[in-house]
């Protein structure tokens, strides 16, 4: 798949037309469709969402991208992730009927979670963005049942634009006529752009801070609507910024009319966001370390870490960090400045756009960290233990070097 096409970002949609139109266009023959843009948060979101309706009883097909340790994450079918003998006949297939045409990896896999979706019966589809959203190879559903826009911030500047209003105009090309629309917190900016897509397409909007709200309130969640006021626990998956994750999983539910809110926000599991790490021999080698894995790698997601660790009990906080050369390293890690010890920087194994461990420990240190290079996470990991042996480490920066983690530490 990957020698069709020159590029492995093109973004249009004339090929995954075609292709779709070749294969007897299964995306017009899905379960209600759910579908989620943003630069942080979607996945989260998604998520919770999910536990939510299938707490319920619901079936719920699920399409996310990057995986992490195998590519099956990315296409789950009534709950459970695809098996191998399925996939490998669901991509023959696509394969056969694209023939020698152009089409990237992206856009051939897409169509085979497409193919999948349509033969397996379920009650919703949650189908994540993989890029931008407008040309994203998602958005060829003309009428989904529901979409959501995630906070949107700078990432992605040389395919989706350089400001926040332009990213926001990508990602709101999923909004579509008549449909409804959850939105997250956005900047101003942002949501300007946003408001002004729904007001062509005729597209009701339920505006976080406008139409619905959701904080934290003596260790419990609150969130309000139109509709009432839920007092709910905290959700399971850790950082304040879930907060409002949760909350537009729970707007979503309400405008579905559908899922149990409590599940939602406390049954939701999503690897590689703040993730304890509790079992696998990087916990064997320090087994009184409390060790952590996060794939953001933005700025924001730089900030949504650094309220995570400030809400944390005080100890000393190592990061092991590796990221891509195509990411805004320094505003990564200027937030995470003030709340770490040290960073031990590592080039991220097996991916040529990995920064090298020298360029990202000149970035931590230009970011106000004190920062050395290692020759792998797991030489970081026991010179820190042997300075902190009770430290707190966070293994960070790619969800790369996580899904790298995840698979060696399975």
């Amino acid at each position: 798949m990957m020698t069709l096409h020159p590029k492995i970002i093109d973004l249009t949609l004339d090929r995954m037309e075609r292709l779709l139109a070749a294969l007897g266009h299964p995306e017009r023959h899905l379960p209600p469709v759910i579908h989620l843009a943003g630069t942080n948060g979607k996945g989260s979101t998604q998520a919770m969402i999910r536990a939510g309706l299938e707490a319920s009883g619901l079936r719920v097909h699920a399409y996310t991208s990057p995986h992490l340790a195998r590519f099956h994450e990315r296409i789950r079918l009534a709950g459970k992730l695809v098996d191998e003998d399925a996939l490998s006949q669901l991509l023959d297939e696509c394969i056969t009927a694209n023939g020698p045409d152009p089409i990237t990896f992206f856009e051939a896999t897409t169509c085979a979670g497409f193919l999948a979706f349509s033969r397996v019966p379920a009650d919703y589809l949650l189908l994540e963005v993989g890029l931008g959203g407008r040309l994203d190879a998602t958005n060829v559903v003309d009428k989904p049942a529901l979409t959501v826009i995630t906070p949107v911030s700078l990432d992605h500047q040389q395919y989706l634009g350089t400001t926040v209003a332009a990213i926001a105009g990508e990602k709101a090309g999923i909004i579509k006529r008549g449909v409804p629309c959850i939105v997250g917190p956005q900047t101003p900016e942002g949501l300007e752009v946003i408001e002004g897509k729904a007001a062509a397409m005729g597209a009701p909007l339920h505006v976080f801070g406008q139409h619905w709200h959701c904080f934290e309130d003596r260790g419990r969640m609150v969130f309000q609507d139109e509709n009432g006021l839920l007092d709910l626990p905290l959700p399971n998956l850790p950082g304040p910024h879930q907060v409002q994750n949760a909350g537009a999983a729970l707007m979503a539910l309400r405008v579905l009319g559908k899922g149990d809110a409590e599940a939602a926000v406390t049954r939701a599991y999503w690897p590689a966001r703040m993730q304890r790490l509790t079992q696998g021999p990087l916990v064997d080698a320090a087994p009184k370390v409390e060790l952590w894995l996060d794939g953001g790698h933005n700025p924001a997601g730089g900030e949504a870490v650094a309220a995570t660790l400030a809400a944390m009990p005080k100890r000393p906080t190592h990061l092991i960090c590796g990221m891509l050369n195509t990411k805004d390293v320094t505003g990564y890690m200027r937030p995470l400045a003030p709340h770490v010890t040290t960073l031990s920087a590592v080039s991220i194994p097996g991916e040529a756009a990995t920064l090298s461990a020298t360029e990202t420990c000149a970035a931590a240190r230009a970011a106000g960290i004190a920062a050395e290079e290692a020759a792998s996470v797991q030489a970081a990991l026991a010179a820190i233990v042997a300075r902190d042996p009770m430290a707190r480490v966070l293994i960070c920066g790619s969800l790369y070097l996580a899904g790298h983690i995840l698979r060696e530490n399975g």
